[in-house]
């Protein structure tokens, strides 16, 4: 007999079925027995005798049985499955559970962070998260299906590239075939999509996972997953009209009224001034199901790193100056230079960033030199990026959207580590692999590599 859902029970009043899932309720009264039986789909209620009396919460089993309608006065009409049982004929216990570090039943905040992540994998049995887990499947088909429409190409980029300096501290890896050499985890694909725009692919995206050494919080996790695209032969407003139209769409498809159509653009300064953030929440009210999309643009191209006493480029090094400001990199007037950057904002949050590109080496050779780097560093660093630009490289921009950051906006969920399988906690642990954690002293001398304990 071929297993039916429990979703699917209603259908099949009067009929035979086979069920399998874990043992979510359990209420024995006395002759009867009453089991909420979970899977993927949801709860349906099985009754029995005996047989189901020695079941525990979390058991896996099979059985078999007839669905039957309720009683009227024991029907829920909270649950889609509400109106029917499923009477058991046959039982097979799959696997037996020890009793759970925690309720799984609730939406789980209050439980300790370090204790739902060390059990990750009971912690995504609640309703809550594996409603989440839904969604985000939704959301990034629906990217992947809008995107296809419009002749975006989604490309692969690799996971072990070069260290170079973007925003953040990579992720190194040392290379066992070349000793003493390093590989960097990508902090974003973005030098390897601007070569594919040098390559002619025009229109590109990636479901891309991103990988930063940085500080966490409720909204940065070290490992993070954007939507990263980039198109050539446009100017900013052609890629501020694709995002605008991808996420109203979005928002319609997920059932979420977007407050105010076109999106605003404000001015950087604008914001800081009247906001003092340029995360700004424009929403009139405070209602759960309202976005409040707005594109902040016109910021600085640089900004002023104190403690290293330097100029640093406030989105990254590639991106363009304003092309009426061009002049006043040569005047050694880095701070009244405007960026061609663009951030897309919504209810207070920042959900995603880009910019049309650098295309001149010269400019590129020069962003690079008030930032710091000498003309040797530039050769070693990005030489690889300027000479694919003497072949030809059409004008190109795009954009990285924080995907994890997005559905938690769509989910309700004040951290993205709700709609994430697997994070890691406030500390960098990855609970349920106990990572970091120390590697053999042979895997060590293999990569010629030596800890120095302090």
């Amino acid at each position: 007999m071929e297993r039916t859902l429990a979703i699917k029970t209603p259908r099949k009043i009067g009929k035979k079925v086979k069920l399998s899932g874990w043992v979510d309720r359990r209420r024995d009264h006395g002759k009867l027995v009453f089991i909420d039986l979970k899977d993927r789909s949801g709860f349906v209620q099985i009754v029995g005798k005996k047989e189901l009396g020695e079941l525990r919460i979390s058991d896996v089993i099979e059985i078999e049985g007839t669905v039957n309608r309720r009683p009227k006065e024991m029907v829920n009409p909270k649950l889609p499955t509400g109106k029917i049982e499923v009477e058991v004929k046959k039982i097979k216990i799959l696997a037996k559970s020890d009793d759970l570090p925690f309720d799984i039943r609730g939406d789980g905040y209050q439980i300790g962070e370090e204790t739902r992540l060390k059990y990750r994998y009971l912690d995504l049995r609640r309703p809550r998260l594996v409603k989440n887990l839904e969604l985000r499947h939704k959301i990034i088909k629906f990217i992947r299906d809008w995107l296809d429409e419009k002749d975006f190409i989604e490309i692969e980029t690799p996971l072990l590239t070069k260290s170079t300096p973007e925003g953040a501290r990579d992720f190194i890896v040392p290379s066992r075939l070349q000793p003493g050499k390093f590989y960097a985890l990508p902090q974003s694909p973005q030098q390897y999509k601007q070569l594919l725009m040098v390559a002619g692919f025009e229109k590109y995206y990636q479901i891309a996972r991103c990988i930063r050494d940085e500080d966490l919080r409720a909204d940065r996790q070290l490992e993070f997953t954007q939507l990263d695209l980039e198109m050539s032969f446009v100017e900013r407003e052609d890629v501020l009209a694709l995002i605008e139209k991808l996420m109203i769409d979005l928002s319609k498809e997920m059932g979420k009224k977007v407050q105010r159509k076109p999106f605003p653009q404000v001015k950087y300064q604008e914001a800081m001034k009247k906001y003092g953030d340029d995360k700004f929440d424009l929403r009139k009210k405070k209602e759960e199901n309202t976005l409040a999309f707005a594109f902040v643009i016109d910021q600085p191209l640089f900004e002023w790193k104190k403690e290293e006493k330097r100029w640093d480029a406030m989105h990254h090094p590639f991106t363009a100056p304003n092309p009426e400001d061009v002049a006043l990199l040569e005047k050694g007037r880095a701070a009244k230079v405007r960026s061609w950057q663009y951030d897309l904002v919504c209810n207070g949050a920042e959900i995603g960033g880009g910019s049309i590109r650098i295309t001149n080496p010269e400019i590129q050779e020069k962003v690079f030199e008030i930032m710091g780097h000498t003309k040797k560093q530039i050769a070693k660093k990005f030489g690889h990026l300027l000479k694919a630009f003497d072949y030809g490289v059409p004008p190109h921009g795009g954009i990285a959207l924080g995907l994890d950051r997005i559905i938690a906006l769509f989910a309700g969920e004040e951290s993205i580590r709700e709609v994430m399988a697997f994070p890691v906690t406030s500390s960098g642990q990855a609970s349920v692999m106990d990572a970091p954690s120390e590697v053999e002293e042979e895997q060590l001398e293999e990569l010629k590599i030596k800890v120095v304990k302090k």
